[in-house]
């Protein structure tokens, strides 16, 4: 069984920054690409940042310059550094595996339970 739990989130002024991370534990193999997602209240999950196993990386519009995102291949580990945080950056953030092969299966996504980030005006 795989399992993904995020760490970092809370409360910041805007301006601020905040660093994530998300860690994937289990007999695993490798992970194809590793990403974070986030939804606001009242609105869809969308697409933050994402990072291939070979560190190819892919922003939305809306946090390039801001965000950087990361991973530790060894680690199992996918973090994203968030620097001049806006209001409009509070939501719930999802860490998201893709491509996993295990002792077992593979699995094609496995998600992570989510981390509050609030950015305060």
């Amino acid at each position: 069984q795989v399992q993904l739990v995020e760490s970092g989130g809370g409360l910041v002024q805007a301006g601020g920054s905040l660093r994530l991370s998300c860690a994937a534990s289990g007999s695993i193999f490798s992970i194809n690409a590793m990403g974070w997602y986030r939804q606001a209240p009242g609105k869809q999950r969308e697409l933050v940042a994402t990072i291939t196993s070979g560190r190819k990386t892919n922003y939305d519009d809306s946090v390039k310059g801001r965000f950087t995102i990361s991973r530790d291949n060894a680690k199992n580990t996918v973090y994203l550094q968030m620097n001049s945080l806006k209001p409009e950056d509070t939501a719930v953030y999802y860490c998201k595996a893709e491509g996993v092969v295990t002792s077992r299966a593979y699995l094609a996504e496995v998600w992570g339970q989510g981390t509050l980030v609030t950015v305060s005006s």
